[in-house]
């Protein structure tokens, strides 16, 4: 649905986000949502890094068990 959106819709939400924000206003939202997904994108990068390392962890205990076993 988000890749259909073209020109005129483009126009149509930024004529709204003037409309309700005001063009003092505008650059202190857009930092603002700059910044709020800066922190998002932060924030889910240290979660799937986390789960990386987890996942690591459990292949290696796995692999260490099965060596073992063998023996």
């Amino acid at each position: 649905m988000i890749g259909n959106i073209g020109l005129p819709e483009l126009l149509l939400i930024l004529l709204l986000v003037l409309l309700l924000f005001g063009s003092k206003r505008l650059p202190e939202v857009g930092r603002s949502i700059g910044m709020t997904l800066k922190e998002l994108k932060r924030s889910a990068s240290v979660v799937l890094d986390d789960e990386d390392k987890t996942q690591e962890k459990t292949a290696v205990r796995e692999a260490e068990g099965k060596g073992t076993a063998k023996s």
